[in-house]
């Protein structure tokens, strides 16, 4: 059986905002988003830049979001945004009454990881889509506010 290196949960939303810590002196920001999904992504140990390149091609391939006539299509044909945010919670499993973190990858892996996801979903939204991708700040505490349409949340493992 393969190791699981990466994992996402997609929420589909009808808004989303990401208020992101004030970095070096400056005042917090605020990320938004209008119709399309919030990507939450944690990469586990062994994941490597093949998982990125796994992670973008189900973020931008995955038929979840709605076309005008009701048919299931991926975000780019939508022209959605995508706002993504690293969650290491993702990787914890529960021990007793506690959660433990020992399957995440290192954090300064993780990061650069993040960064090239990122970089790969902006990148492949460009060429298609006019749709915007947003993405919070790896290893800092974020405030989300999302307006979803339905719970509808679907878990991916590679």
């Amino acid at each position: 059986m393969n190791e699981l290196t990466g994992r996402l949960v997609i929420q589909q939303c009808l808004s989303a905002s990401l208020k992101l810590p004030g970095i070096e002196g400056r005042e917090p920001e605020l990320v938004e988003v209008r119709r399309g999904m919030v990507v939450f992504v944690c990469f586990l140990n062994q994941a490597s830049e093949a998982t990125v390149e796994k992670l973008v091609k189900h973020i931008i391939d995955i038929r979840l979001s709605e076309n005008e006539t009701s048919r299931r299509v991926s975000i780019c044909d939508v022209q959605g945004d995508i706002l993504i945010i690293p969650q290491a919670t993702l990787g914890g499993k529960l021990k007793g009454k506690a959660m433990q973190y020992h399957n995440n990858v290192d954090k300064n892996v993780g990061e650069a990881l993040y960064h090239k996801l990122c970089h790969g979903v902006r990148t492949a939204v460009e060429q298609v889509s006019s749709g915007n991708v947003k993405c919070g700040v790896y290893g800092a505490r974020q405030i989300l506010n999302m307006d979803t349409n339905g719970p509808f949340t679907h878990i991916i493992e590679v």
